[in-house]
């Protein structure tokens, strides 16, 4: 409560309350935010992506495992984003030359990264292999070929794991489950695929096999999944230690810790999920009779997730009588498809009183043209009028990662924030940039 008597956002903290009751980002007021950058705007608090990344950090140190926080990139990227997670010692995983260049542009140290995708060309191979990455994650047997044939052709070597597919579904949209049997990506084990694979592997004397990677899913609030993942990993690394006498050095466990987007959601802390897979391994592996080997992770969307928002300006009002009002905003499915997508939620304040108390239930309808572009279908709001700020939480994954130019629309600028400062990070489209690569048609 507040000194108003009035239940805060949970997202919200008292400190990013100003004393003219406006939301602050970073100790910067969302109105300056929105006036000197304009709308749409993508805003990322940096200081909340520092303290999560030393969370998960000290959950490993106190652990004394040896182990990687690997920042799943999928989740946003970008050159600032890279430069931040190096300045944490932090690692990197990659799905494509796209991510992998912006890395590289950043200066980001490569044999701190890892190149992961179900279907990754020889220019992306190839891309990699020059920039001597730190780690290829294996995905299925074409990708054996290719990878061999390219090592041969540059004459030279790569650590690599294998992804395997270890028949867990995590309790998650259907959509983004990806540890069980009949995936796209990785190995399937009861099939012998996974067997097959290590044995091209091993037989390669230009790949050192490092380790095994699986994945369940994410948006995930319940820790026992990554319990039977971890002690699937140990089980096969067990199965390979006495069938083929190869030690595994590394298990990564992946991501998909969940996190809270509404007042529905009721995840663990995202570093008790790591505190408990560690516990795992240590506990299996032991049992086993197998040595302690390092634990990776990948989080995304815990990390980038609750440090970024979207601020977005009021336009025109729609109200039907016996419907909710639509209230439609400079933005839309265009910097952030989740909720069209995937019917995901999200919780919107009024910027210059988050505070304020609700007097209606609005849809919150984006300016794109589909009807189905709508960021919120029940969002409880203060009345609002035309020009005012709304403040959407937790938009940092997934958002602009997934933008488009839908409509031939420009995609936000992206800023960060951090100790009251403010800095454009991400320039913002404009609408000639959308003609930028089109060519006359002259025949």
């Amino acid at each position: 409560m507040n000194e108003r008597g009035l239940l805060m956002n949970e997202q919200i903290r008292p400190d990013q309350i100003n004393a003219a009751g406006h939301l602050t980002i970073g100790g910067v007021d969302t109105l300056e935010l929105a006036a000197e950058f304009g709308t749409p705007l993508v805003v990322y608090d940096v200081a909340q992506i520092r303290d999560q990344f030393r969370r998960f950090q000290a959950v490993f140190e106190q652990n004394q495992v040896d182990y990687e926080v690997s920042y799943a990139s999928k989740a946003f990227a970008s050159k600032a984003m890279y430069q931040v997670v190096a300045q944490e010692h932090g690692h990197i995983d990659v799905v494509s030359g796209g991510e992998m260049t912006t890395a590289i542009q950043a200066g980001f140290p490569m044999d701190k990264a890892t190149f992961h995708g179900n279907n990754k060309s020889a220019t992306e191979l190839r891309l990699a292999l020059t920039h001597h990455i730190g780690m290829i994650v294996i995905d299925n047997f074409h990708e054996i070929e290719l990878l061999s044939q390219l090592l041969t052709e540059l004459d030279t070597q790569t650590d690599v794991m294998l992804r395997i597919t270890p028949g867990i579904s995590a309790h998650t949209n259907e959509y983004i489950q990806t540890g069980q049997v009949d995936s796209k990506f990785g190995f399937d084990l009861d099939s012998g695929q996974a067997d097959q694979a290590l044995q091209q592997v091993l037989a390669n004397p230009r790949m050192h096999m490092r380790g095994i990677h699986a994945h369940i899913g994410s948006q995930i609030f319940e820790v026992v999944g990554f319990e039977g993942a971890a002690q699937k990993l140990v089980s096969v690394a067990k199965h390979w230690h006495d069938e083929f006498g190869y030690t595994t050095e590394i298990l990564n466990v992946g991501g998909g810790f969940g996190i809270k987007y509404t007042t529905d959601d009721h995840p663990l802390a995202p570093e008790a999920f790591v505190d408990a897979i560690v516990k795992a391994v240590k506990k299996a592996a032991s049992e086993a009779n197998l040595p302690e080997p390092g634990i990776w992770i990948e989080p995304g969307r815990s990390i980038a997730g609750p440090a970024g928002y979207n601020l977005y300006t009021v336009g025109s009002r729609k109200d039907i009588p016996g419907y909710l009002p639509f209230l439609t905003v400079d933005g839309g499915m265009g910097d952030n498809i989740r909720p069209a997508l995937y019917q995901a939620e999200y919780e919107t304040v009024l910027a210059n009183d988050p505070q304020a108390p609700a007097t209606e239930t609005v849809r919150i309808a984006g300016k794109y043209c589909e009807s189905g572009d709508i960021l919120s279908y029940h969002q409880a709001l203060p009345a609002t009028k035309p020009g005012d700020v709304l403040a959407m939480l937790d938009t940092g994954a997934y958002g602009y990662a997934m933008a488009s130019n839908y409509n031939r629309n420009p995609r936000p600028a992206v800023v960060f924030v951090e100790n009251g400062h403010a800095q454009e990070v991400v320039k913002r489209e404009t609408w000639s940039d959308m003609a930028r690569l089109d060519q006359d048609y002259n025949l």
